[in-house]
This record gives C-alpha cells, sequence and structure tokens, in this order.
C-alpha cells in the first residue's frame, strides 16, 4: 500500500492499512515523522518524480497544498498527481487502484440543493477548478490499463488537530451566517476508512464517491450545539450581507452511493463526532 502524501489523513490510513496485515509506504517530505508502522520514504511530489516500489497494489493520493492559493494547489494536485502517474510509468507499475483524494469544492452553490456524483462539476472557485483537473488527468491516465481509478470526494474534514470551530466557539470568535448554509463534514476517522474500505472492496469501485456523514447540517446549528456542549454562549449573528456573513456556497452533498458498498460512519452526524472529539476520543497522533 502506497500513500503518497502522508499527512494527517494519510497517516490514518496508513496505520489501518498496517493493522490490517498490509505493508505501508508513505512518501512525504518528512518522513521521519511517520510511526513505525509505516515505512517513511522522502518525496517532495509537487517538484519531482518519485521512487517507488516495485510491488505496489494500493496507491493512495492524500497531498495537501500547502497554502491556499492557486499556485498552491496547482503544484499540489495538478503536479503531484502527475508526478505519482509518472513514476508508475516509467517503472511501468500497475496497481489495482489509485484513490485520489479529493474534495465537494469541485460542486458550485446548489442553493441548497442535493448533490451527488452526477452532479455536474462546475465549480467557480480556483480550489474546485483545481481539483477537478487532478482528477482529470487520474481518469484520462488510468485510461485502457488494468488500474481502476477512485476519485474520493470528502467534504470538510474535522477531528483531531481539526478543531477550528471548536476553537472558534471557544474563543469568541465564531459567528453565525445570517443567511443559512449547509456545512458537509466527515470526521478524519470516517474518512480514513472510506479510502481502506474503497480501496479494498471486493467488487469494482465507482470512479467517482462524495465522502461526507450523513448529515447536512447548517452551519449555525452546528455552532449552536458546539457552544451548548462546551457551556459557552450561543454565538452571535451576521449582518446580512457583512463581512462575517459571507462563506462558500450552500449545498448538501449526498453520501447514499458510498452507504450502498455497505460502508458505514463511526460518526454519522457531527454531533457524535464532536463529542467525541471534545472528549478527547480516537486521538492515534498528533
Amino acid at each position: 500500500m502506497l500513500i503518497a502524501g502522508c499527512g494527517d489523513l494519510g497517516t490514518e490510513v496508513g496505520l489501518r492499512f498496517a493493522a490490517a496485515g498490509h505493508e505501508v509506504v508513505g512518501l512525504r517530505r518528512s518522513p521521519e515523522k511517520l510511526p513505525a508502522e509505516i515505512r517513511g520514504v522522502f518525496a517532495d511530489l509537487s517538484l519531482r518524480v518519485p521512487e517507488l516500489p516495485e510491488d505496489v497494489d494500493i496507491v493512495v493520493v492524500a497531498i495537501a497544498a500547502d497554502t491556499s492559493t492557486e499556485e498552491a494547489y496547482g503544484a499540489a494536485y495538478v503536479n503531484g498527481v502527475k508526478n505519482v502517474l509518472d513514476a508508475l510509468d516509467r517503472q511501468s507499475i500497475q496497481p489495482r487502484r489509485t484513490l485520489f483524494v479529493s474534495s465537494t469544492a469541485v460542486y458550485k452553490d446548489s442553493g441548497g440543493a442535493v448533490v451527488d456524483e452526477s452532479t455536474p462539476t462546475e465549480p467557480t472557485r480556483f480550489s474546485g477548478k483545481v481539483l477537478v483537473e487532478a482528477e482529470n488527468l487520474l481518469f484520462s491516465r488510468t485510461r485502457g490499463t488494468k488500474t481502476q481509478p477512485i476519485s474520493l470526494r470528502l467534504g470538510g474534514i474535522y477531528g483531531p488537530g481539526r478543531t477550528r470551530l471548536i476553537d472558534q466557539v471557544r474563543t469568541g470568535k465564531a459567528v453565525i451566517p445570517a443567511q443559512p448554509r449547509h456545512t458537509n463534514r466527515v470526521h478524519r476517522d470516517d474518512a480514513a476508512a472510506m479510502i481502506v474500505h474503497l480501496t479494498t472492496l471486493e467488487a469494482a469501485p465507482d470512479h467517482v464517491y462524495v465522502g461526507v456523514d450523513n448529515y447536512a447540517a447548517e452551519m449555525g446549528d452546528v455552532m449552536r450545539f458546539l457552544a451548548s456542549e462546551m457551556n459557552f454562549p450561543e454565538p452571535p449573528t451576521a449582518e446580512p450581507g457583512g463581512a462575517s456573513d459571507a462563506g462558500p456556497g450552500d449545498k448538501r452533498c449526498s453520501n447514499a452511493r458510498l452507504r450502498a458498498t455497505g460502508f458505514e460512519l463511526t460518526f454519522p452526524t457531527f454531533k457524535e463526532g464532536y463529542r467525541a472529539l471534545l472528549a478527547g476520543e480516537g486521538v492515534r497522533h498528533p
């Protein structure tokens, strides 16, 4: 099992593969930070083609951009996918499956309507456009090979080390949007479990899956819940049309295709996930 971009999510995936008895290799710029269960190999996937193990069966590309700029996204996702695919071609390796960790950012604002894998990818922000380019690169380069490509479009990941919303509520910086909008979330541990599930699924997988929990909640409801759980005052509501009311578009992402494969979430809604996070559960590494 090769994890290309073995950061927080990739490490959790690697630990799960290792626990199932697989040999796991993780590519990252600081391989010394990886746990003993994962064989770390230095690679800067944004800059050069890496050297891969010869007997790779599964590839997971779980790259993260250094900053939220178009240049950083292009370097991470497009260059990263290209360099991994170039390495596979150069060494004549055709893994059984290659999964790319994408995002629901590939979808435009739907005005609160449900979106799924059949919804056209028409992103209006650079992040979604770059991810669509990376997805298409994976699909085009694996066409006609024995490799089954998968794009897993994850919602907003929260979990150990990803406590931005909790921190905002705790510090009094949280502001409830004046215009209600939905947030599509997934706990880090469930995201990792999705990756393991899809790459080891007995049946041939589809090319695209939406990776979110079972409930697209309104952001205000999530903030109010966190405030209540932590015994803090309810965050204020933004002025309509003000700067603090700006944010991503409103859409409700469906995970029906993923659940149809037999996948079950440990944290089916934000309530179970945040309660576990607040209780300090499920923390495997910093």
